[in-house]
């Protein structure tokens, strides 16, 4: 991000656009393409076969013990039925927080001690486990997936099964609500309130598993997670976004500020917590970018607060209650 970040009505942009005229030329132009996978999309009709799962999330991490539990219980409640989780050389005691969800067979743990491969996880769990669920989300463990329209993620996705590869969730991106540090035993979504205005226009997909998936394709490059290209009869789809509009290169379109559905980023938690993660190494970065300049610029977009996450944090509370009396 950078200080000059742009915005329109609905969205931030996390990526600087190089300038106004550049960007409406780029956009004019990804209309006419949108337009016409929009046409490709609307005519697929892969076969949507029942499966073991509805919805898994997929995500890579290290030394993240303190956040796991929330985050599992947290997806348990808005309808995630598998977790696919690959430690990246963790050495924080997180096998004893996942022990009781591996006995449970809630989740999948895959040791992943490659550096930098975090596309290659991604690629690793859909060629071994996307036979077993419908819908498979690529997320962080600082990220929680909201729905607002519906109470579970999976009601949210079911209208996009039948000829929609993957969809697309924006973040809504939270700071550290003043907090120059805080105890990791409170939750993360009930201290964190204070975010942007306005979404980030980035998000997180998930991948319908009833379309194919070309790894060997180009269109996946280095954010697969990110820009989600799907295969049908052998040709790649982009992804379309939770209004049901195709994204292609810079492109989103929102119809409404009321998003349906949203993913809660919380990047930077407290100060404190913001200082740890960048000493710790990172999963995707050689050299972690995110310095202290970073930091101040990402909290001066925090002007607003949201509370979506709070419609759950009752049944949260007392899941993580049960979780520690087990």
């Amino acid at each position: 991000m950078t200080m000059g970040m742009r915005e329109n009505q609905y969205f931030i942009f996390d990526r600087p656009h190089r300038n106004a005229l550049q960007y409406a030329f780029k956009t004019a132009r990804d209309f006419l393409g949108a337009a016409w996978f929009q046409l490709r999309l609307n005519l697929a009709h892969p076969r949507v076969e029942e499966k073991k799962y509805r919805v898994s999330v997929c995500a890579i991490f290290k030394n993240e013990a303190v956040y796991l539990k929330e985050w599992i219980e947290f997806h348990r409640i808005v309808g995630v039925e598998h977790f696919y989780l690959y430690n990246n050389n963790s050495d924080d005691g997180f096998s004893e927080v996942i022990a009781p969800y591996l006995r449970e067979g809630l989740v999948t743990l895959v040791d992943w001690p490659h550096q930098q491969k975090q596309m290659e996880a991604y690629m690793d769990c859909i060629a071994r486990f996307s036979s077993e669920t419908k819908w498979i989300g690529f997320i962080d463990i600082d990220e929680f997936v909201v729905p607002k329209s519906t109470d579970t993620i999976y009601d949210f996705l079911r209208p996009f099964e039948k000829n929609r590869g993957a969809v697309r969730i924006y973040w809504r991106l939270y700071g550290s609500s003043g907090l120059t540090g805080r105890s990791t035993e409170g939750l993360v979504t009930e201290d964190f309130t204070v975010c942007w205005p306005k979404y980030d226009d980035v998000g997180k997909c998930f991948y319908n598993t009833a379309f194919g998936f070309d790894p060997h394709s180009a269109r996946h490059h280095v954010t697969l997670h990110h820009f989600f290209w799907a295969n049908y009869k052998g040709k790649d789809v982009p992804p379309v976004n939770i209004f049901n509009k195709v994204c292609l290169g810079d492109r989103n379109v929102a119809t409404s500020a009321d998003f349906p559905i949203q993913i809660n980023h919380y990047f930077t938690k407290s100060y404190a917590e913001y200082v740890a993660k960048c000493a710790k190494g990172d999963v995707y970065f050689t050299i972690n970018p995110h310095d202290e300049e970073y930091f101040y610029r990402h909290e001066m977009k925090c002007t607003a607060v949201d509370y979506a996450a709070y419609k759950y944090l009752v049944k949260l509370k007392l899941a993580m209650e049960r979780a520690a009396n087990e």
